[in-house]
């Protein structure tokens, strides 16, 4: 692939995850947007519809997760570099979709909602594929 044009499809790629961000709040139901903006520490997580929020976080991973490792096969086209970040992505999930699903449940303004913030934080946004990037890059650098 030339270069000019991996680099095209790179932006291309990073503008999706953009969009993505960019439209949240059309896209995904999620009250936990508007609460996290506010002052949430002293106040009481608004009434989720339980299901519904976890099926869109849950939706929302699935996308940001599918472009991440687009532009990480663009980067790199190593299948190694895919199957590990494949198994990355699948545990995160298996493990954090639970976390914040009982962070939520549980939640209460003396519970101190940072570990939810950022649990949520890790499934709703494409921070996985902004470590990767550098990892791989400097592994692939270390080789040579």
């Amino acid at each position: 692939m030339k270069k000019p044009f991996k680099i095209g499809l790179l932006v291309i790629l990073f503008g999706l995850l953009l969009l993505v961000r960019l439209f949240e709040a059309e896209l995904f139901y999620d009250p936990l947007l508007s609460f996290f903006k506010q002052d949430y520490l002293n106040k009481k997580v608004p009434d989720v519809e339980f299901g519904k929020l976890l099926l869109h976080t849950s939706y929302r991973y699935l996308i940001n997760t599918a472009i991440s490792l687009l532009i990480l096969w663009v980067a790199f086209r190593e299948k190694d570099v895919i199957k590990f970040s494949v198994v990355l992505y699948v545990l995160a999930f298996i493990i954090l979709l639970p976390w914040m699903a009982w962070l939520v449940a549980n939640a209460t303004p003396e519970s101190n909602y940072n570990i939810l913030f950022y649990v949520r934080r890790f499934l709703i946004q494409p921070l996985f594929v902004l470590l990767l990037l550098p990892a791989f890059y400097y592994h692939k650098q270390k080789i040579k």
